[in-house]
């Protein structure tokens, strides 16, 4: 398989070993790693001294993190891109799949049991809705 998985990211340790076993699939796989952060608003708040300027938004952030884990993935064997992208979790995921054309959405179980399971959670929606192949990663238990 060549193509793009794409794995989200939110800064929390459990989204990060979803995207180590995105990463090491798409190694062995030969397929391109597409790392995405999700926002949901356009909060954007403006900070200024003197004659420095500085604009932080939610896009921003969320961009930061997805390039900050891309970089700590990035292997010589494997090509890694990111991309902050606009909405909840799991439509952020399915919409850059989409846009992306990916062959694989890779996702922790994170919620996906007690009353997360019932209330939902980001594997669930992205399991029935995604364009493509899911796979859910094992993350809620300790290495």
């Amino acid at each position: 398989m060549t193509g793009i998985i794409v794995v989200g990211v939110d800064g929390s340790a459990t989204a990060l070993k979803a995207a180590h076993t995105a990463r090491d699939l798409a190694t062995s796989l030969g397929a391109t790693l597409h790392v995405v952060s999700a926002f949901d608003s356009d909060r954007t708040e403006f900070y200024g001294s003197g004659s420095d300027k500085w604009i932080v938004s939610d896009a921003g952030n969320a961009e930061k993190v997805a390039k900050t884990v891309a970089e700590g993935l990035r292997t010589a064997d494997t090509d890694v891109t990111y991309a902050a992208a606009r909405g909840k979790p799991a439509e952020a995921l399915i919409d850059e799949a989409e846009r992306t054309g990916a062959q694989m959405i890779v996702v922790g179980n994170r919620r996906m049991r007690g009353i997360g399971r019932v209330l939902g959670s980001v594997a669930n929606s992205v399991a029935h809705n995604a364009p493509c192949d899911v796979y859910i990663a094992k993350t809620d238990t300790a290495d």
